[in-house]
């Protein structure tokens, strides 16, 4: 007699869904409270003075004074302070608002420009004294422009530049940092291979270099136009030293000018927070539609 095994059935196995990749390693719960803690710090630091120029540009001057400085006053005067700072003395507000916008557009611009050619063709051409060439412009980076003001202005004057659109403008369009960063990304992105191609089909360096080295280098270029831009539209040693005709100053000289009258005229209170209000509108725009090309020129070629 043979006995014979009844087989078990068996449960069915019960594939489970991947967790995907582990994020958790290096996270504690303490480290992520004191880095968001942190952050909030650094984001009050910058927010607070952009938040009490907005609430003081609503204020007469006398409200200016009495009323608590982080909160609206009962009469809001946005609109009449407004007006009056664009109808102050023929309208030279708006003069120094094209003056800032000339010096800040056409300077980040060709500043830009000069940048990525330098760079380009000191990350891919071979050429005797690249490296020192490449370190004398890395030496500029760590020279104020305080420092150069006042030479450039006796240069200026010799030639019979100062007082004049160039004497803001030509220094400009230099950039240093905007040359060393356009370098190391021209490196790391811009493939030796897609240029040697391009040579083979028969296009000349300079259409090399605006078909092909421009369109790769467009993330690195948003950054260093966004940041002399900035830097530009915020100068005010470099006109105060060149400049004495008041036609000719950017909005950051002729917002200090007003200021220094208040001892004497108070009302210019009001024409200076409503001035000051006027001024960061274009630079918050210009960041709010750049900040996605300036974190990618940033960060590209971090991570391969």
């Amino acid at each position: 007699m043979t006995a014979t095994a009844t087989k078990q059935p068996t449960a069915p196995v019960r594939s489970t869904p991947s967790a995907g990749p582990d994020r958790s390693a290096g996270r504690r719960r303490s480290s992520t409270i004191i880095v968001t803690a942190l952050l909030v710090v650094v984001a009050l630091y910058f927010l607070i003075p952009v938040y009490w120029v907005v609430v003081a540009s609503t204020k007469s001057t006398a409200d200016l004074f009495s009323t608590n400085g982080f909160w609206f006053a009962p009469t809001f005067s946005l609109w009449e302070n407004i007006g009056r700072v664009l109808s102050y003395d023929n309208g030279i507000f708006g003069r120094w608002f094209l003056n800032s916008a000339i010096y800040a557009g056409v300077g980040a611009l060709l500043a830009t420009y000069f940048a990525a050619a330098g760079g380009y063709a000191l990350a891919k051409y071979q050429f005797r004294g690249r490296n020192l060439v490449f370190g004398t412009i890395l030496g500029g980076v760590l020279v104020p422009g305080t420092a150069t003001a006042l030479p450039l202005f006796l240069l200026f004057s010799q030639m019979g530049l100062a007082n004049t659109y160039w004497s803001v403008l030509l220094p400009s369009l230099v950039s240093p940092f905007g040359l060393f960063l356009c370098r190391i990304y021209a490196q790391a992105t811009v493939d030796t291979s897609l240029i040697e191609a391009a040579r083979i089909d028969g296009a000349g360096e300079l259409r090399i270099f605006h078909t092909i080295g421009l369109k790769v280098l467009t993330p690195a270029l948003v950054t260093v136009f966004l940041f002399q831009l900035v830097g530009i539209w915020n100068n005010y040693f470099l006109p105060l030293v060149m400049l004495s005709d008041s036609e000719l100053y950017p909005i950051t000289l002729g917002l200090n000018n007003w200021l220094s009258q208040v001892d004497r005229l108070p009302e210019f209170y009001e024409l200076t927070t409503g001035g000051v209000l006027l001024s960061i509108i274009p630079l918050s725009i210009a960041m709010v539609v750049l900040q996605r090309f300036w974190r990618g020129g940033l960060t590209e070629g971090a991570v391969k």
